[in-house]
């Protein structure tokens, strides 16, 4: 018997920035941190995070309806995911991407209609502001927030990387754009007999190095100052770029793979990874509505497949490329020189 075609899914994601605004807000207001004290009532909650009392039940009862919060007894509980991952005071930490995204993106996407249109970015560049990269840079605390930010939001993915790729006959590596240095302190802890650096732009200096002494890395894990634009990058036998590649247009995807090939030794290996688009292109929804991001932030940038990126490292000179699944959206494209 024929199922009878439902609105429901048109409905729930036309309408799904209800659900997303919901917990933007929550992670604004400091709900979860104030939850990983321990449970608390409607009117303690009220008065810690300064809620009216017209929407502060249905807004703490519409979280525990979307599975962000438990409620026994009256009082309100972080889950185990919440707790560990958007409390603020734990390493764990993800909502800083979240955060940007509230203050940032949320705004922005109101423009996806006219970019579908025109192509241009819908950023603050739109009314002639400075890019995102510039804005970032030029604010230390700032900049601070969003190099943490990156870090939760690729965590999962850099602890994958340090695991599954074969470092086993590797002595060096190089995090290309390396921002707070996750990448290459996840690859440093779980491989002793590595030795690595960071290359990002002079002002992430602070920040990485303050990453490395954290994690008891500042002997094995430096940083070079560069701008991938101007500079060759340093010489390894790995070169690694996440989340990189996206933010740019063909052209300038490859110059940086072209560069990468330039400073690895024969057999030295590049690695991509950001939220590869799958080959058909009917599957990592992430990994195209990144790109639709990119289209909204940046003036040429775009997401691709692991088809796609295998084809601009051969045409680099790599003998050999694979794609490889890492956690949830997100892939590495592998060239060996």
């Amino acid at each position: 018997m024929q199922t009878q075609p439902s609105p429901d899914a048109i409905l729930r994601t036309g309408l799904a920035f209800w659900a997303s605004k919901t917990l933007l807000s929550a992670i604004e207001l400091g709900l979860f941190t104030e939850l990983a004290n321990g449970p608390a009532g409607l009117d303690e909650l009220r008065a810690r995070l300064g809620l009216h009392e017209r929407s502060a039940r249905d807004f703490l009862d519409a979280l525990v309806a979307l599975g962000f919060l438990r409620r026994a007894e009256g009082r309100y509980a972080n889950t185990p995911e919440t707790d560990l991952f958007l409390d603020r005071n734990k390493p764990s930490y993800v909502g800083g991407i979240l955060e940007m995204a509230n203050a940032r993106l949320y705004p922005f996407w109101d423009g996806l209609t006219e970019a579908l249109l025109t192509g241009l970015p819908q950023n603050e560049t739109k009314h002639g502001g400075p890019n995102l990269f510039d804005t970032l840079y030029a604010d230390p605390a700032r900049l601070k927030q969003f190099l943490a930010a990156m870090t939760g939001i690729s965590r999962g993915a850099n602890l994958a990387i340090a695991r599954q790729f074969p470092w086993q006959d590797r002595r060096s590596f190089v995090d290309v754009g390396t921002a707070q240095g996750d990448l290459a302190a996840q690859v440093a802890l779980a491989n002793p007999h590595l030795r690595g650096s960071g290359f990002d732009l002079p002002e992430v200096r602070p920040i990485f190095e303050d990453y490395m002494r954290a994690n008891g890395l500042a002997d094995r894990v430096g940083f070079v100052a560069g701008n991938f634009f101007d500079d060759d990058l340093p010489a390894a036998d790995v070169v690694m770029m996440g989340h990189i590649l996206h933010d740019w247009d063909l052209p300038t995807k490859r110059m940086l793979i072209g560069k990468a090939y330039a400073a690895l030794p024969e057999g030295g290996a590049l690695i991509v990874y950001e939220s590869i688009i799958d080959d058909d292109r009917s599957r990592n929804a992430f990994g195209l509505l990144m790109s639709l991001n990119m289209l909204i932030e940046t003036p040429g940038g775009f997401d691709y497949t692991g088809a796609d990126c295998q084809g601009w490292m051969r045409e680099a000179g790599f003998r050999r490329t694979y794609t490889e699944h890492l956690v949830g959206p997100d892939s590495m494209v592998v060239g060996i020189k």
